[in-house]
């Protein structure tokens, strides 16, 4: 491995040639929005709110799988990108059923935070408001399709974390779906540990703990990244 020098937001940096724009920019305090990606887990490059703009390249980049390259000038927040996420964060509040009034993630929400940093008041798009149903048949926790935003966070970490696969995602487009046991029920689940991980990863409150009321729900994330580790060195 070498080392790369590049510039980000006119802050010259440096990084591994095996690493991520979104990485090295993390790494020097420089934030790029996502909802997908999270530490520790495979990228899966879906939510694209951490698009950037590489000079000498017209079309935009997915920071999360786009390896740094030396003497590369990115910008990570131009009036193109905020345009752009803007728009991706309303479709998202628009093709289903995001309620914050009454969601236990309320105030705790990325997606919320998210459209708030954008200074999204309002939706262009016409609302969805498709008939999704709440799974709520674990003894624990509590899904509820209406607010999933389909990052696939909770694939990842039952998969490469936890080591169970309950979770997958069926069907393509508008019909995809978050499913447990080939779309089972999840408190019927065989293969569910209970370890609420996936829950923790979730970044709206489509995956929660019962008996919480709004603005309850706090997510717990910060030793996915220990876990990952200490699973990779026993492996």
């Amino acid at each position: 491995m070498s080392v790369k020098t590049l510039v980000i937001d006119d802050n010259a940096v440096t990084g591994m040639d095996d690493q991520t724009i979104f990485k090295v920019a993390w790494d020097h305090d420089i934030h790029i929005p996502r909802l997908c990606h999270i530490g520790a887990l495979s990228e899966a490059g879906s939510c694209r709110l951490c698009m950037v703009e590489v000079e000498g390249q017209k079309k935009l980049q997915a920071a999360c799988s786009t390896l740094v390259e030396e003497g590369m000038v990115v910008h990570t927040d131009t009036p193109r990108l905020r345009s752009y996420r803007r728009m991706i964060v309303e479709l998202l509040l628009a093709e289903r059923n995001h309620v914050c009034a009454v969601c236990v993630a309320d105030e705790a929400c990325e997606l919320q935070n998210l459209a708030l940093s954008l200074g999204i008041g309002h939706i262009r798009y016409r609302y969805r408001f498709p008939p999704l149903p709440v799974d709520i048949s674990h003894e624990l926790f509590g899904l509820d399709h209406n607010r999933c935003i389909l990052c696939t966070r909770c694939v990842r970490v039952c998969a490469e974390v936890e080591g169970a696969k309950v979770w997958e995602v069926s069907a393509r487009g508008i019909n995809s779906r978050l499913v447990s046991d080939l779309s089972g029920l999840w408190g019927e689940s065989e293969a569910c540990t209970s370890c609420g991980k996936c829950v923790q990863v979730c970044p709206t409150g489509a995956l929660a703990e019962k008996g919480l009321s709004v603005e309850e729900m706090a997510k717990r994330n910060e030793n996915i990244k220990w876990l990952a580790v200490k699973r990779a060195v026993r492996v």
